[in-house]
């Protein structure tokens, strides 16, 4: 039983808290976002918007204008700055996302995208020194939903049905300008039904003790998807500078609630479940691939299942993974052992032999 004491005085621990606070800002944060969905529902736009600042420019253009329209999977990597807290963001990009005929298996990539981030990191965690641990996990995935009105494609549902164990999905319906607000409403409804009938596991926002916090987690709940507007455009309005689009009857504006719910979610991802992103990563989906793939393999680290936990080689001085690492030093063990027995039995022989003992 653990004894509670009352302390006469003050002791200090109570600055822990500080401690590590100034500890993180001085590491700094990894965060990797993934934004998926056909091209021209406005993704880079929108990831512009949400970091305001323009991640791709005029020498680097986006991925949807510099690839030719198969799925691929790009990297785009930038660090920014905020009160002294710097933030290391690497956003993927999957251009040519259900853009062809016949979209059999355009999530494969996507899949092996993520797979191969959480081997980086189980082969960084098995070795030896394991001080730098770069986090390139996919923590979060922005899916976009054409604003079509009629519901989920097929093409939608079957993505969120083999990627919901891997991460965190979140839904958006893409330019929410388009529609009215009457049809996003009634369209909401239908995405959520549908998620529903086909359990797809979108991000479940935490529960807390805190009755503010759990007001704005059911803010969030009650508008998913979240119906977003992006633009790089600034725009003056009533004196004042806002980010929007301009139509024949007036302006979209993006940063205001009864226009779309883009400040949700970029206080959502930004400035009060980020964290929380990435705990539900490493202690849900990361530990659910890492018990796969251990439970495949057996202690001599011979693969059981040859298609699903195939152990991979990596770009490291070591040259293969742990599993396959550990096994090769046994071999060398044994051999060694072998060779320290026999040069044993060679010594005692020769010395018997000296002492005429052996003839």
């Amino acid at each position: 039983l653990v004894q509670q004491k009352n302390l006469e005085g003050y002791v200090g621990f109570a600055s822990l808290p500080n401690q590590v606070y100034r500890k993180s800002v001085k590491r700094g944060f990894e965060f990797t976002l993934m934004v998926v969905g056909e091209s021209g529902l406005g993704k880079s736009t929108l990831i512009n918007s949400l970091f305001l600042t323009n991640l791709y420019s005029g020498e680097y253009p986006g991925p949807s204008h510099r690839i030719k329209k198969t799925v691929q999977v790009e990297q785009s990597k930038v660090l920014m700055k905020e009160g002294g807290v710097q933030l290391l963001l690497t956003i993927v990009d999957t251009p040519g996302f259900g853009d062809a005929v016949d979209n059999s298996n355009c999530w494969q990539p996507v899949i092996d995208h993520i797979d191969s981030k959480f081997e980086d990191y189980l082969n960084s965690e098995s070795r030896v020194n394991r001080r730098l641990m770069p986090d390139s996990r996919v923590h979060c995935c922005l899916y976009f939903i054409a604003p079509s009105g009629h519901g989920l494609k097929p093409l939608d549902i079957e993505f969120m049905k083999r990627l919901h164990e891997k991460v965190n999905i979140i839904p958006l319906i893409a330019k929410a300008d388009t529609l009215t607000p009457e049809e996003c409403q009634q369209f909401k409804k239908q995405i959520m039904r549908e998620i529903l009938e086909h359990k797809i596991k979108i991000y479940e926002f935490p529960e807390t003790d805190d009755e503010e916090e759990n007001k704005i987690v059911k803010t969030i709940k009650d508008r998913l998807p979240l119906a977003v507007v992006g633009s790089n455009t600034i725009i003056e309005v009533n004196d004042k500078k806002v980010r929007g689009r301009q139509y024949p009857w007036g302006v979209a504006e993006v940063e205001n609630g009864d226009h779309c719910d883009f400040t949700l979610l970029r206080n959502m991802l930004i400035r009060t479940h980020m964290q929380d992103l990435k705990d539900v990563t490493n202690n849900v989906h990361y530990e659910n691939y890492r018990s796969r793939k251990l439970a495949a393999v057996t202690c001599n680290g011979i693969d059981n299942n040859k298609t699903k936990g195939q152990l991979t080689k990596v770009d490291t001085v070591e040259g293969m993974s742990p599993l396959a690492q550990m096994e090769e030093e046994r071999r060398e063990h044994q051999f060694f052992k072998s060779y320290y027995c026999f040069f044993f039995l060679y010594r005692t022989l020769e010395k018997n032999k000296k002492k005429g003992k052996i003839f």
